[in-house]
């Protein structure tokens, strides 16, 4: 059975607080509503309550004591638990976070929207979420997320006043990686909270329990074991001062809370370590909890999704419901009726559109659940919730095949994916009308066998897992070995790809790590992974021309790449490179307009204007570098690039001193930054420091001597001799 239960501690030893104790935890769960009903209160005539949406991501329902952890990880979303409605059996429609989020603040499917994946989508601006519907009725909204796969630039951010993702943004980490813990998200909302006047709308999103799993101490030590756990711990803690202020006089009875996760976490279930490969209940089952006026405590054991969540919510503040919303509302279940009988749709396209892998979809129907793929199954979920038995026979795929395409016709729609890439698309024609790409994209192949099944896959996707470790270990020759031999048996598979051109980068073998890439990109020709990587490889080798011929021919494949600041911020570089500064700036700026906060990409368009001033003389260039510099080092104050280019500007203003300051500090952050070197050396000449002159000089002398031009070599030599002389004069 998939229900799960806290069963009471034998008595015998215990003292008698503990078996008190005990027996009012089993009274909570038993009898919840006798106990807690009488809390409840109606809200005065024409007063709307508010409405705070908590999820976390990547959050096991099994992980809460509530839904039977026999770990007490969780004794503040228990504690709200026991005075609300506990749904047992809500399910995700997605086990990734954009599309599961869409999905709750849409109140509708990725059949609708369109929106399947991380990253490669953008929710189109004419869906309607729940934030504009609540601050069309009079809420102040605000919105505090943990993680960059929420970022405004998404499109969840549409109805928010306050959309908080300022989460710290360090130069050498892939945006995709950017996040912050939930004592800060928490944090920042209960700020916004306490000046807020009802009604408002809040949604906090916490994104630790996603790997990797790192906690902060205490939870790091006391889970050194299960850091997963130790996520999940530390998450319940940082909810507390917020819980305890949804509990007070003020706000208890009258505000809504939703608590649920966007997915779960495999954690080797099936084959798979974390999320977003298949969709069996270990990742698509999420906790569910409402509070609030009126609303007893209770356990609900229907099957539930996120979809009914934007209609429950239109219920219970009396407010009709807008005809896009795909889902029911909860109320009637809430008030102990019935709900009709339906299917849920479900899906995994993660694989499919960033590997080129068999999409996964299917649909739950009470006990039954079908998943689809080349490899199809079929699950009594009563029975078997941990999908272990496969009941699907020969005989029957085609009637749940048929089952299947008949709910995705119902779900999608005259509006389905209606501008979900419009601006994707818009962008593209841009570019290519300024020549900087060319080709047509290239559609994903929809006939799959057995051999592309994501089941069939993930085991050889662990083996180049173990492929990288080992090299990390020592064990070059044997990883490169274990990765040719799974690509000759699998050539679907990325990873191994992947994994062997990483450990030729490393190993200084970049146009080896190219043709890897390349070939990779020729079997596999939707990996967004390939491309990018494939792209910055040629850049690291020199080789800009390649690189821009490259994205020309490979970028209309990839929509994401024309709103990738990422991407187009390496495509600025091959042109300022090439000493074609305008169009660099333009296409630097096309970045920005995507995410304003990128450091490196503030950090070279002011490289670009610094060098059109050099070219030009022109003042606002100049203006305009050090304005972009500064920004950088706001949005990453350690960052050592920008540091280096401002100490340029100061220099050429006439400002020894602020240049100075800033070489020294980019050597501070970056003792490899050996520009800098030779930059302050020639500064502390200017100075009459001939001592420190000396010591920066000889240090670019040791780092780069080799690599210099005979001309440069001279001009370095000549400065050294220099400085020695002004001292032997002292």
């Amino acid at each position: 059975m998939f229900l799960f239960y806290l069963r009471p501690r034998r008595l015998k030893g215990l003292s008698l607080s503990l078996i008190v104790l005990s027996t009012l935890l089993i009274l909570l769960i038993l009898g919840r509503s006798s106990l807690l009903a009488a809390s409840s209160s109606d809200l005065p005539a024409g007063q709307k309550p508010n409405v705070l949406l908590i999820t976390i991501d990547t959050l096991r329902a099994d992980r809460l004591s509530c839904y039977g952890s026999q770990r007490p990880l969780t004794p503040n979303i228990d504690r709200l638990a026991f005075r609300g409605a506990l749904f047992r059996l809500a399910v995700a429609h997605t086990p990734t976070t954009l599309p599961s989020h869409a999905n709750i603040l849409l109140g509708t499917t990725p059949v609708y929207h369109g929106v399947h994946d991380n990253l490669n989508f953008v929710v189109a601006d004419d869906f309607l979420t729940l934030a504009e519907y609540l601050q069309k009725n009079g809420y102040e909204t605000g919105a505090f997320v943990g993680a960059y796969l929420l970022d405004h630039r998404f499109g969840l951010s549409q109805g928010f006043k306050t959309y908080d993702d300022n989460y710290s943004r360090p130069h050498g980490q892939k945006l995709a990686n950017l996040e912050r813990p939930a004592e800060e998200v928490v944090g920042r909302a209960m700020d916004w909270l306490r000046d807020r006047q009802a009604p408002w709308f809040l949604w906090i999103h916490c994104y630790d329990p996603h790997d990797p799993y790192d906690p902060p101490e205490p939870f790091k030590t006391n889970y050194a074991q299960d850091p997963y756990n130790g996520e999940v711990a530390y998450v319940d803690a940082s909810l507390k001062p917020l819980l305890e202020l949804v509990e007070t006089d003020r706000l208890r009875d009258s505000t809504i809370v939703i608590f649920t996760a966007d997915h779960g976490e495999a954690l080797g279930e099936h084959g798979e370590e974390t999320h977003g490969f298949l969709a069996y209940n270990s990742t698509l089952w999420v906790p569910l909890i409402i509070v609030g006026p009126g609303i007893k405590p209770q356990e609900i054991f229907k099957l539930v999704s996120h979809v009914d969540l934007f209609p429950t919510i239109c219920e219970l503040l009396s407010l009709p419901k807008p005809e896009s919303l795909q889902g029911l509302s909860l109320v009637p279940l809430l008030e102990k009726k019935r709900l009709p009988s339906r299917q849920i749709y479900f899906e995994s396209l993660y694989p499919y559109y960033n590997r080129g892998w068999a999409p996964i979809r299917g649909f739950y129907q009470e006990s039954l659940k079908f998943i689809d793929s080349p490899i199809p199954e079929l699950y009594d979920i009563k029975k078997d919730f941990a999908e272990r038995q496969n009941l699907i026979r020969s005989g029957t795929v085609a009637k749940y095949k048929a089952q299947l395409s008949s709910l995705m016709a119902d779900l999608t729609g005259t509006q389905a994916q209606a501008g979900a890439t419009k601006a994707d698309r818009e962008r593209l024609e841009k570019l290519r009308s300024l020549g900087y790409v060319s080709s047509q994209p290239t559609a994903n192949t929809e006939v799959f066998g057995p051999e592309y099944d994501v089941k069939t896959l993930l085991p050889f996707n662990n083996q180049a897992v173990m492929a990288i470790v080992l090299y990390q270990q020592g064990e070059k020759e044997k990883a490169i070995k274990i990765l040719e031999d799974i690509i000759k048996q699998c050539p679907q598979l990325d990873n191994a790809y992947s994994n062997l051109a990483i450990i030729y980068e490393r190993e200084n073998k970049l146009l080896k790590a190219i043709e890897t890439l390349e070939l990779g990109l020729a079997r596999l020709p939707s990996s967004y992974e390939f491309f990018f990587n494939c792209l910055n490889l040629y850049l690291n080798a020199g080789k800009i021309d390649e690189a821009l011929e490259f994205f020309a021919k490979r970028s209309p494949q990839f929509p994401r790449a024309v709103t990738d600041p990422e991407v187009l911020n390496l495509i600025g570089l091959a042109y300022a490179q090439k000493g074609e500064l305008k169009k660099a700036i333009e296409i630097y700026q096309t970045a920005l307009a995507q995410d304003s906060r990128y450091a490196p990409l503030l950090s070279n368009l002011a490289t670009a204007y610094y060098s059109l001033f050099l070219q030009t003389r022109e003042r606002q260039a100049w203006q305009n570098a050090m304005e972009k510099y500064k920004q950088a080092i706001e949005v990453d104050p350690n960052y050592a690039q920008p540091y280096h280019g401002l100490g340029m500007i100061y220099r050429v203003s006439g400002n020894l001193e602020g240049a100075i300051f800033c070489w020294e500090k980019a050597l501070e952050l970056n003792p490899e930054l050996d520009p800098a070197y030779y930059s302050l050396g020639q500064a502390y000449m200017e100075k009459g420091d001939y001592k420190k002159a000396l010591a920066a000089l000889r240090v670019y002398q040791k780092r780069r001597g080799q690599s210099l031009s005979s001309e440069e070599k001279n001009r370095l030599a000549s400065l050294i001799k220099a400085c020695e002389e002004k001292l032997k004069e002292r």
